[in-house]
């Protein structure tokens, strides 16, 4: 596959196309890689250089309930991933070996350069204390809303006794990181070096742990889809 993920297109659909190109490259790709190798190269990069762009800021528009950027920061940021999406696009041009059109190729890199710069951001902001966990947020997000306090203490420390005795090493900090102090998940995908899907699938396991041994406490009631519609709730009273 061409390109440096599996992510596909979140470009706000300002790719000129996508899907494979069986029978070699489109008009536009082979015209791109013309102009890439020949003496309009500087024209080319001005304006590939132009749609990065303009990728970058309407992704960064896409996320902009999760990042606290805006203003001259946030449009120096989209020339930012624009500049270092183009450098990696032209190092690594002679891999794109034609199994899209190049501009959807291209977008990719600027996709992850937006997502890598807002994880080292999250890093950088002085503010943020990652050591004070906020336990009380957790039970909203188990599906359950205790009526008093005594109740959501009680749910709460059976939380972190599970979070401590079901979950791995590796789970235990994706968890606390995300549902706990509420790091982003480009964030943590930077601070591990590992990737969003690896991150989501470690989350996805953890939190069935998690639920799993709150089910058998009786802190939760068992689903349909979890138990089959002939088997009893377990709610604790």
């Amino acid at each position: 596959m061409d390109g440096p993920a599996n992510d596909t297109d979140a470009a706000g659909g300002l790719t000129a196309g996508s899907g494979a190109c069986l029978g070699g490259p489109d008009d536009e790709t082979a015209q791109w890689l013309s102009e890439l190798g020949g003496p309009t190269r500087e024209q080319a990069l001005a304006r590939l250089h132009d749609l990065l762009l303009r990728v970058a800021r309407t992704e960064l528009g896409r996320r902009a309930g999760r990042h606290p950027i805006t203003g001259p920061e946030l449009d120096d940021l989209a020339h930012q991933s624009a500049d270092d999406a183009l450098l990696a696009i032209t190092t690594k041009l002679a891999q794109f070996r034609r199994e899209s059109r190049f501009t959807t190729w291209a977008y990719r890199f600027v996709i992850l350069e937006v997502s890598s710069k807002l994880g080292r951001h999250f890093w950088l902001r002085p503010s943020v204390a990652l050591d004070a966990a906020d336990w009380d947020r957790l039970p909203d997000r188990f599906g359950t809303n205790p009526a008093d306090y005594v109740e959501r203490h009680e749910l709460i420390t059976a939380v972190r006794r599970a979070v401590e005795k079901e979950l791995t090493e590796r789970q235990r900090a994706v968890f606390i990181a995300i549902a706990v102090n509420g790091v982003p998940l480009d964030a943590l995908v930077v601070q591990l070096g590992s990737s969003r899907n690896a991150i989501y699938k470690t989350m996805f396991d953890a939190r069935r742990k998690l639920r799993a041994a709150l089910v058998a406490e009786g802190y939760l009631t068992v689903s349909a889809e979890e138990t089959g519609p002939s088997d009893p709730s377990t709610r604790r009273s």
